[in-house]
Order: C-alpha cells, then structure tokens, then sequence
C-alpha cells in the first residue's frame, strides 16, 4: 500500500515540473533576421465557413509585411492552397481569400519582411 502511494505522489510530481517545463519553452517567432527589441508582424484573423477561407491580416508596425495564406483540403484529391504574397503596409489590413472543393483541413498564415 506505501509503494503505491509514494510511486502514485512521485508521478504528479514528474507531471508538474514537465508541465511548468513546457510552459516555460519559448513559443514560434517570425525571423527577421534583427534585433529582437523591433516587433513585426502583422495579426491575422482566419475564418473558415464551409469550403471557404477568409483572413484578415492587420499591420500594426511600421515596417511592411508579406503576408501569404496556406490552404491544406482535407480530401487527397483536392488542390491545396498557396496565395500570393500581399504586402501590409503600416496601419493597414488587407484581405485574404481562398477555398476548397470540399472541406478544409488546415489553415495557416506566413510572415515575411517586405524587400
């Protein structure tokens, strides 16, 4: 009965120093090659209404971003989606589009500076 206690207080506390560890990790950046004191990146709204995709990407910060939808179906056989890069210059919100044939799998928005 003491083993299964002191194996059962052993394990809630690997749990939670594995999850203060996994909160503690740093979470995914866009890289920009400079310092990391000048923010970027626009913010992106995604919705998905059936087959379609609609996302709003606005630019808070003065340096210009590209910014590109990805649209992965959730049929084999239908086209994934790659749009264009839009730019988002300072202040400003632009709209992106796309869709499936069927339903949409995944959705996903990259960053990049403008040239």
């Amino acid at each position: 009965m003491r083993l299964s206690r002191s194996l059962a207080s052993a394990t809630v506390a690997v749990a939670l120093v594995l999850s203060l560890a996994c909160e503690a990790m740093p979470h995914a950046r866009v890289d920009t090659g400079e310092s990391p004191g000048r923010p970027f990146g626009a913010a992106c709204r995604i919705r998905v209404t059936g087959s379609e995709v609609t996302a709003y990407c606005h630019n808070p910060y003065p340096d210009p971003d590209r910014v590109r939808l990805h649209i992965e179906c959730a049929r084999w056989w239908d086209l994934d989606t790659d749009t264009s890069p839009v730019e988002a210059g300072p202040a400003q919100t632009v709209r992106l589009t796309g869709r499936c044939w069927k339903e949409v799998g995944s959705v996903w928005i990259s960053h990049r500076r403008a040239d």
